[in-house]
């Protein structure tokens, strides 16, 4: 017995002597993770001077990658997030490293870090977030990725580049948004002008684009004295039914005796919403700011849905938001013939902005009693939005666990 003492005693003294107790920081913080006791060496590190955080690390990057990956837990534990991805560069560990950077708030290095992953569009991503937006915009360019392309060139104040793009994508409305950022000053603006006139005519809004156009004119001489743009006031005069304040515009433009083209009415064109007042009315965006506002209205796309078409799935993962700008959908308590219609709604009104948020099961069964034309964001476009507005993301979680709160709390009382 007093032979097996005398070991322990032995094998304590050998522990207590392997203990830098002179040693620096990083050979504390290090034999403490190599013993496991982790949380003692965590501690550690969160008592330290930021200049005495730093020292350690410069050591430990001096260290053989194998060494310094024990502290990586160490440091994730202080929530030292940039300081655990340094400590992993150099392992072949670039994905884990860039998720560190990324949860400390370091984009550009993320993004360096998921180039050398070979990750390419959360690389894009984290530049994009980072304010990096030219390097964002190539990697975009590089992958194919329009939308996201679009996005960049607007938010770099290119809006005939992006207005481009939309075009090519077919979505209207974010190419009017692209097209109104043109400054007065750039020789294209009349250009853009007109196109935007054309582009809310056809969607049913020429009194929108013959205010736009009027506006155009009171600002700029050069407008006045442009033949095309006198002959577009002209024809949407006609079009809104103002014939005599047409031929007044018309008698102005050099061989008055020319006429603008017989053109259908106001009273034969149905006025179409753009959909961006319903948009910022839904609670959970109540608090996004007019350029947030706008990056978000650009990510929507609309969508023609047949009469009895499906449009929300019960018990289907959440396909994202659906606003609805033209005709009706019943709400059903589920996919059944016999199911019971839980309500009727109209323009106005929202579908599925949970499953922006939380990727779960759709709860009801919803059809088109009509045709409807709607606005889409689906969850794939939203989380882009969110990464890359973090402002933004910050004020809508917020918006969501509030309303989410005031539920909780009504079905508790």
């Amino acid at each position: 017995m007093e032979q097996s003492s005398a070991g322990s005693n032995n094998n304590a003294n050998a522990d207590e002597s392997e203990q830098p107790s002179s040693g620096s920081a990083y050979q504390v913080v290090q034999w403490l993770a190599t013993r496991d006791e982790v949380e003692t060496a965590v501690q550690l590190y969160e008592d330290m001077s930021a200049a005495q955080r730093e020292r350690l690390l410069k050591e430990a990057l001096a260290a053989p990658s194998e060494q310094r990956k024990l502290l990586v837990d160490v440091l994730r534990k202080a929530r030292d997030f940039n300081g655990a991805a340094r400590l992993l560069q150099g392992s072949g560990a670039d994905a884990e490293a860039a998720a560190l950077y990324e949860q400390g708030g370091n984009q550009v290095d993320a993004a360096e870090a998921y180039l050398r992953a070979g990750d390419i569009a959360k690389a894009a991503a984290a530049l994009e977030r980072g304010g990096a937006l030219e390097r964002a915009l190539e990697l975009y360019r590089g992958l194919g990725a329009r939308e996201s392309m679009a996005q960049c060139l607007a938010r770099l104040g290119r809006p005939l580049e992006a207005a481009a793009v939309y075009r090519e994508l077919g979505n209207v409305h974010a190419e009017v948004e692209a097209l109104c950022g043109v400054p007065a000053d750039d020789p294209r603006h009349l250009e853009s002008v007109l196109r935007i006139c054309t582009l809310l005519d056809n969607e049913g809004q020429p009194r929108r684009a013959l205010a736009l156009l009027v506006d155009t004119l009171r600002g700029s001489e050069e407008a006045r004295k442009d033949p095309a743009v006198m002959a577009e006031q002209a024809r949407l005069l006609r079009r809104v039914g103002r014939d005599a304040e047409a031929d007044q515009v018309l008698a102005q433009l050099p061989g008055s005796g020319s006429a603008v083209p017989s053109v259908p009415p106001m009273a034969r064109v149905t006025p179409a919403t753009s959909g961006y007042g319903y948009l910022k009315a839904i609670p959970i965006f109540g608090e996004l700011s007019l350029e947030d506002m706008k990056d978000l209205y650009r990510v929507a796309q609309q969508v023609l849905i047949p009469e009895g078409a499906t449009v929300l799935e019960k018990g289907a993962q959440g396909s994202g938001l659906f606003v609805l700008l033209e005709g009706t959908v019943d709400v059903f308590s589920g996919p059944e013939p016999d199911a019971k219609r839980l309500n009727t709604l109209g323009p106005g009104a929202y579908l599925g902005e949970i499953s922006l948020i939380q990727d779960g099961p759709t709860s009801a069964h919803v059809r088109a009693r009509t045709a409807v034309r709607a606005l889409r964001i689906t969850r794939a476009g939203f989380q882009h939005y969110l990464d890359t507005h973090e402002a933004a993301a910050l004020r809508i979680y917020r918006l969501f666990t509030r309303n989410l709160a005031a539920r909780v709390r009504a079905l508790s009382a």
